[in-house]
């Protein structure tokens, strides 16, 4: 599926682009009768779902994998018997030379660096969502995708389910009019209000601390803490459940609306503690208008515990709001978007003979292999994800600043009216994990 004309003008805008660079350089793409050679940074969890789904593709072929806990490649190696296991991502981009693809699917914090590392090698990649822990991050691997023609894409695979392409279909088929506000939550719970434990345990045989540390300063392994499940909710780690969550369900509200932007972000919600990600947040952004939109739009954002107000909760009757969801108010209707649920216009009388767009759904991971290829483009390629990722970014840092609006200047990669804020935009790398680019 192609992005539609408009999202792409502004998106480039956002990066700062000087040239409109198309979303698949065919100097970098494979011929249609060859097989890509394919390197996974991530052995299990996510990045196991990613392999599978990856290599279903018979022109993707699985030849090495480098995963920092040595004790999480056994289903892997299990699976694919040839592949060649690392436990340093740096050791593999120098040795494997003949590489064509990679995806990257590790904790938040080293999304950019080893994906940096890859575009700078002529490597086509598919990185997890959300796709940088930082907007400097964001920006810069959008810059460079468009500057070397790299084939991207961002692993937010509800873009290519069809209730994704009919949400974004129906609004742009003007069927509720000019999008007022929006509404978007999610009941899940990446945070913590609890003090670090203050003791230091045994590292795991098998497990390269520092290398699972990688950008992030040294501290002590803690266990259960951090890895393998946890490091969402830890602020040098994760973005929290914003960050996990808000390039899914945000994802049709950016592309439908084709925002750019925001000019004003305000967290109402919990913040964060010296160590972890806060709970409850409940994010007001503002956004210039869109040909989608009335003169300005409100997106206010809940997670956790927080949900819409009574009065925007009632405008879907006697249903209950799903866990996780959308709902979008325009001048002629509205649109409840549950998440990977069909949406529903409303009032349902005033809908009765619409026929509701219903768009087939694409396999977002062989989308990817395909254009790498030369066959097509992707949908959500770094020209895309990577605005969409600034957003939601800047609404995880609107949190450490509980019930102050930020003024965002996105041009310069600024809030304004807030100094302190902007130490948050970018992060510093420690030297041995310094990455160019970035």
């Amino acid at each position: 599926m192609s992005m539609p004309q408009m999202n792409r003008r502004n998106a480039l805008k956002v990066i700062g682009s000087a040239v409109a660079f198309p979303f698949v350089s065919r100097g970098y793409a494979k011929s249609p009768n060859e097989t890509l050679n394919h390197a996974s940074f991530g052995a299990s969890g996510m990045a196991l779902a990613d392999i599978r789904s990856l290599t279903a593709s018979p022109h993707l072929r699985l030849v090495a994998v480098a995963d920092v806990d040595l004790n999480r490649t056994a289903e892997v190696k299990k699976l694919f018997p040839e592949v060649r296991v690392y436990q340093d991502y740096r050791e593999l981009l120098d040795q494997e030379k003949d590489l064509d693809s990679v995806n990257v699917s590790t904790p938040d914090h080293m999304h950019a660096p080893i994906t940096m590392q890859a575009m700078q090698q002529g490597l086509h990649v598919y990185t997890q969502k959300p796709l940088t822990q930082t907007i400097y991050e964001a920006r810069q691997l959008s810059r460079v995708a468009a500057e070397k023609g790299i084939v991207s894409q961002m692993g937010i695979q509800i873009h290519s389910h069809p209730v994704h392409k009919s949400v974004v279909a129906t609004i742009h088929d003007g069927a509720i009019g000019k999008v007022k506000e929006v509404h978007s939550w999610s009941g899940k719970q990446w945070g913590d209000r609890s003090p670090r434990p203050d003791r230091t345990d045994p590292v795991p045989d098998g497990l390269d601390w520092n290398g699972w540390l990688g950008v992030a300063a040294e501290r002590p392994y803690i266990a259960g803490w951090y890895h393998p499940g946890n490091w969402r909710k830890r602020l040098d780690f994760g973005t929290g459940t914003f960050g996990d969550m808000g390039c899914h369900i945000l994802d049709p509200v950016f592309a439908a609306l084709e925002l750019t932007a925001p000019t004003e972000v305000r967290s109402e919600g919990g913040a964060p503690n010296d160590h972890s990600w806060g709970l409850d947040s409940v994010v007001r952004y503002t956004f210039p208008a869109t040909p989608q939109t009335a003169e300005t739009l409100t997106l206010t954002w809940y997670d956790g515990d927080r949900r819409p107000p009574e009065d925007v909760a009632r405008l879907i009757g006697d249903r209950p709001l799903s866990d996780q969801g959308s709902l979008y108010i325009g001048t002629k209707g509205v649109l409840y978007s549950p998440y990977i649920a069909p949406p529903v216009l409303l009032p349902a009388e005033d809908f009765a003979d619409y026929e509701r767009p219903e768009p087939a759904g694409d396999n977002h991971y062989l989308q990817f292999v395909e254009a790498c290829r030369g066959n097509g483009s992707t949908s959500t390629p770094f020209s895309y994800a990577g605005p969409l990722t600034e957003m939601v970014l800047l609404g995880c840092l609107a949190t450490r600043f509980p019930a102050t609006s930020l003024a965002w200047d996105a041009e310069e990669m600024r809030v304004t009216n807030v100094e302190e804020a902007n130490r948050f935009v970018r992060r510093k790398y420690r030297d041995a994990y310094a990455t160019a680019g970035l």
